[in-house]
């Protein structure tokens, strides 16, 4: 499916917060993130169906924070076609690693990671522990993060 992808430039990122919190439950958490880092968009024409923000969190190192797709647009590639895009960018730009970060009931995005050469490197215990609102997925509740890497 084509889609325009391009970095969003307006210094006020809060329209973009409920696409955000499509990926990430805890509006406590987008706002520690949401105004960090690259915010980049995905459009059809004049409608934004998803986001992707990306911050470096070491000189070498970027990590893609927050990655969400409409509903209507899930399964078709568009998010695929996103995370390529952004880690062919990184690596233009001199990075060295990517890494991401997923909750272990995530079980499409850890799917779609490790197909993208995504491996992974730690876990990060009880992290959703205290959202407000439990996540499951497939019937699992999300307790830890998943870290990933890919070299870039």
């Amino acid at each position: 499916m084509l889609f325009e992808f391009e970095e969003v430039t307006t210094p006020n990122r809060q329209a973009y917060k409920p696409l955000l919190l499509m990926a990430d439950d805890s509006e406590a958490m987008v706002n520690t993130y949401i105004s960090e880092g690259q915010l980049y968009e995905a459009r059809i024409g004049d409608d934004i169906i998803g986001v992707l923000l990306c911050a470096e969190i070491e000189p070498n190192v970027v990590e893609l924070k927050n990655i969400a797709l409409r509903p209507t647009y899930r399964g078709k590639g568009i998010g695929k076609e996103m995370v390529a895009t952004a880690l062919e960018m990184y690596a233009q730009k001199g990075y060295e690693k990517m890494i991401i970060g997923t909750a272990n009931c995530s079980i499409d995005n850890i799917a779609l990671y490790q197909k993208m050469g995504f491996r992974l490197y730690d876990v990060k215990k009880d992290f959703f522990a205290s959202y407000p609102k439990p996540i499951t997925e497939f019937g699992i509740r999300g307790v830890d993060m998943w870290m990933f890497e890919r070299a870039l």
